[in-house]
């Protein structure tokens, strides 16, 4: 890795700075380890503990010199790893920690009830506005989820219950599952406004990758891990991402887009494929779970639907999977404005730097390692190809 993909350490860094740097990660590896003992008691606590920590650890892994070995000091790796246990997660920064639970109310109000306007950011690498504003997009996008999910247990009670008038109720309920998803969009496309392109490529992105993504494959070393006979080394350590989202693998089962069509490729992001399932395993386990059991019902909807041969409700539903490749197609937007061009941008001027041709492209990995473009391409192919004739 370069300067480019380390903000925290450029080049251009001077000695002293360098020194005060160094000089943080001293004071860490000198702090006592302090139990978790009294954590255990609360699922909030526990998932609180593993954020503070997994800043802690990127803070201390992403400035390190690109050559030398990544050991985690003793005082981060063991709650680390007790927290994650517990949890059940890897011990690396995931969605939950940048995203689904790093946000609080601007404003405190009567009810508690969180709102989009009225919400601000806990922890940052940074502290831009723009990495504020990267985080609370899909928090917004989360928020108005659950929406989603409500309509989705409606759906599935009308299924099992039935009724003279469920066509009725199914057509009314998938047309306005379409309005949410449609706002899912708008929420998530939103990240334009106050984030800038190559200031997340550059300055916010490169805090969020795992060992996983680390093109040198170097290992993280956690250290003291032989104090608790009842932890094992980690092996899945990718980093944050969106995939790590239940709410659009949830949209996929649901509307049963997961099981519509061929799987195109092994690492591709459908939720039936490697990539995704292995996604799963950074969720929080009641995520998880959640999704364990809609899989049970993944066709339920969409055969009702085929069986009934009824113009107004296979175009509701394809109202719904149609919302939702749009909403893929926002996703490709974000991914292109975000990553794609910065990266090119970036590949050019290294490339000019240095004399070499200008023209070589590279896979374009994710910050949980998944190739973007190509794993975008498959979610959208696959949306689409689940519309009913």
């Amino acid at each position: 890795m370069d300067s480019t993909q380390h903000p925290a350490l450029p080049a251009s860094l001077s000695e002293e700075a360098k020194a005060n740097s160094e000089a943080w990660r001293n004071r860490l590896r000198e702090l006592e380890v302090l139990p978790i003992t009294d954590l255990k008691q609360s699922e909030v606590n526990l998932r609180r503990a593993h954020q503070v920590l997994t800043y802690l650890l990127h803070f201390y892994v992403h400035p390190l010199p690109p050559d030398g070995e990544i050991r985690i000091p003793v005082s981060i790796s063991l709650p680390l790893l007790q927290v994650s246990a517990e949890l059940q997660i890897p011990p690396v920064m995931t969605y939950g920690d940048d995203v689904m639970y790093n946000w609080t109310l601007k404003e405190p109000t009567a009810d508690g009830v969180p709102t989009s306007n009225n919400l601000r950011s806990q922890a940052s690498f940074t502290g831009a506005v723009d990495e504020e504003a990267f985080y609370l997009a899909p928090v917004r996008v989360e928020l108005r989820g659950a929406e989603a999910l409500r309509l989705m247990q409606n759906m599935l009670d009308d299924l099992s219950t039935g009724s003279a008038d469920l066509r009725a109720r199914i057509t009314q309920t998938l047309k306005a599952m379409t309005t949410v998803i449609k706002d899912l969009k708008d929420a998530l496309l939103s990240v334009r406004e106050d984030c800038n392109p190559d200031f997340f490529y550059r300055s916010i992105r490169p805090w969020l990758v795992g060992a996983d993504s680390d093109p040198a494959k170097r290992p993280w070393i956690f250290e003291g891990l032989e104090r608790d006979p009842s932890l094992t080394a980690p092996t899945q350590l990718s980093g944050s991402s969106a995939a790590q989202s239940a709410l659009i693998q949830a949209l996929d089962i649901f509307l049963g887009i997961a099981k519509s069509g061929p799987v195109a490729d092994a690492s591709s992001t459908s939720i039936s494929t490697p990539f995704a399932q292995r996604m799963r395993v950074y969720m929080p386990r009641r995520h998880r779970v959640f999704l364990e059991q809609l899989d049970e019902y993944g066709r339920v909807l969409r055969e009702f639907v085929s069986g009934r041969k009824d113009a107004e409700l296979a175009e509701a539903y394809n109202a719904a999977v149609t919302a939702l490749k749009e909403f893929r197609d926002a996703h490709m937007i974000i991914i292109t404005l975000y990553i794609i061009g910065p990266s090119k941008r970036v590949a050019r001027e290294e490339a000019e730097a240095h004399g070499r041709d200008t023209g070589m492209e590279k896979e374009l990995k994710g910050s949980a390692g998944g190739d973007l473009a190509r794993l975008l391409k498959d979610f959208r192919e696959r949306t689409t190809s689940a519309l009913l004739p």
